[in-house]
């Protein structure tokens, strides 16, 4: 069966020790991550895991339905490319004399619609925001040029296309069905 790149997004409670037990089930499945990212989310307490990684659909149906098993996992669910809004970032530090000797760098950024954010007399820093193919494809360019001191690119960040965080529909439900089992 042919892979593809599957994005999870898990939700869990800030506890410690919760990303060891999420990256246990791929490691046991023997599925390498591409991207992680974990902040909090939209809601009070609760963190968002975005993880990327190559799998087919079965696999990524197990992998997914084993970390919702987890105690303070409080959903999980994964999605194609189709389904979200991705963005990851891209950080170049390049040389300060590069750029000045030769225009083109400067064309680059711009043809590229990234931004330069510091200019010193060592280094020029330049950020650039969208998806991977571009944020990989600006550093090729830049690279032709030996101009790169420094490159790094952040994990993906996602949001569903839908219209509300399915967590918080999936949270409320949860609160209702407790407070109905008090009465």
């Amino acid at each position: 069966m042919e892979k593809k790149l599957y994005t999870l997004l898990v939700y869990s409670e800030n506890i410690a020790g919760i990303l060891n037990q999420i990256t246990a089930v791929f490691t046991r499945r023997q599925v390498n991550i591409e991207s992680l990212n974990v902040s909090a989310s939209s809601i009070e307490g609760v963190h968002k895991y975005t993880i990327t990684a190559w799998s087919d659909p079965d696999q990524i149906e197990k992998i997914t339905k084993q970390i919702e098993k987890k105690i303070d996992v409080v959903k999980a669910k994964f999605y194609t490319d189709d389904q979200l809004f991705i963005r990851e970032a891209g950080l170049y530090k390049l040389s300060t004399q590069a750029v000045l000797d030769n225009p083109e760098i400067s064309r680059i950024i711009r043809r590229f619609e990234a931004r330069i954010t510091e200019v010193n007399p060592t280094y020029v820093a330049v950020m650039k925001s969208g998806m991977t193919e571009q944020i990989v494809s600006l550093f090729r360019e830049l690279n032709e040029f030996g101009c790169v001191l420094q490159y790094t690119r952040s994990g993906r960040i996602a949001i569903t296309r839908s219209t509300e965080e399915e967590v918080s529909a999936f949270l409320e439900e949860q609160k209702k069905n407790y407070q109905d089992g008090k009465r």
